[in-house]
């Protein structure tokens, strides 16, 4: 082999050496910054970031409510300078009871359905709701890390303090480069107590937690079919849980009848049911 190939083939392994530490990289910044939540406040970066520019802004559940593009245009012009697109996106799903057990933004407007979008930002209202304010209670009281945003001109908190458990309560989805999370949400008064046993006894195994948080608490309701899949998440980490919506039969007028469907599993459209 010549001077001229071996030179050629330790480029070739140096370019392959950059590629896969420049995807690394790519994949770490998709994981810690943009698509899974942090465990110990249960959001994702967008999410903290509007919620932190909305508390910035005096916007906390005893103040009126203001135009969401406001909300918008201040998380994107300080903290996270994405698509207006995305930050809304985020934003309205804070608000939506049907995506999230204990909504952390208190929407006025159209903020869409479990089917439909919703109205443009420049039409919709929204303020922080009340169980958001134990997301924030003592962040300024030197509890968690600021860090310089993305510019350097403001700070902003790495982590909220969060006096509950959110990730559990309110659950996640998230889609990032080698994995995902897709935690349900689940009941607050169970998640609690089950925090207060841990506590009280560190070496608690999940049986006995088991016995406090009985499953997933969806905000649409409808029915879990079978506990194996909610034993098996809860234990290895994965595992499905099947639902199934809540239907009767009713007649609507004489000689007609009709299937009624009055809670349908999470997630889950009209349409897909039909």
């Amino acid at each position: 082999m010549t001077d001229r190939e071996i030179h050629g083939n330790i480029r070739e392994i140096d370019i392959i050496v950059e590629m896969a530490q420049s995807f690394v990289d790519y994949a770490m910044s998709v994981i810690v910054s943009r698509a899974l939540p942090d465990v110990r406040d249960g959001l994702k970066p967008v999410q903290r970031r509007i919620i932190h520019a909305m508390n910035e802004a005096n916007m906390g559940a005893g103040s009126r409510h203001k135009k969401s593009a406001t909300v918008v245009g201040d998380t994107m012009a300080k903290f996270h300078p994405h698509s207006n697109d995305a930050i809304y996106d985020a934003l309205v799903r804070l608000g939506q009871s049907f995506s999230l057990r204990h909504p952390l933004v208190d929407p006025q407007g159209n903020f869409g359905t479990i089917d439909d979008p919703p109205a443009a930002m420049r039409y919709t209202e929204c303020r922080l709701a009340q169980i958001s304010t134990k997301l924030l209670e003592s962040i300024g009281e030197d509890t968690v890390d600021f860090v310089e945003n993305y510019d350097g001109e403001h700070q902003e908190p790495s982590v909220l303090p969060a006096r509950f458990p959110n990730l559990l309560v309110n659950g996640s989805q998230g889609i990032a480069v080698g994995m995902a999370t897709n935690i349900p949400p689940h009941n607050l008064g169970e998640v609690i107590d089950a925090c207060i046993h841990a506590i009280d006894n560190p070496d608690a195994s999940i049986e006995e937690l088991m016995q406090f948080v009985k499953g997933p608490d969806f905000p649409t309701g409808a029915y879990i079919v079978g506990t194996g899949g909610i034993r098996d998440a809860l234990t290895t980490g994965r595992g499905s849980v099947k639902m199934r919506a809540v239907a009767d039969v009713q007649e609507i007028r004489k000689g007609r009848n009709a299937i009624v469907i009055t809670e349908l599993p999470y997630q889950v459209s009209k349409d897909r049911v039909l």
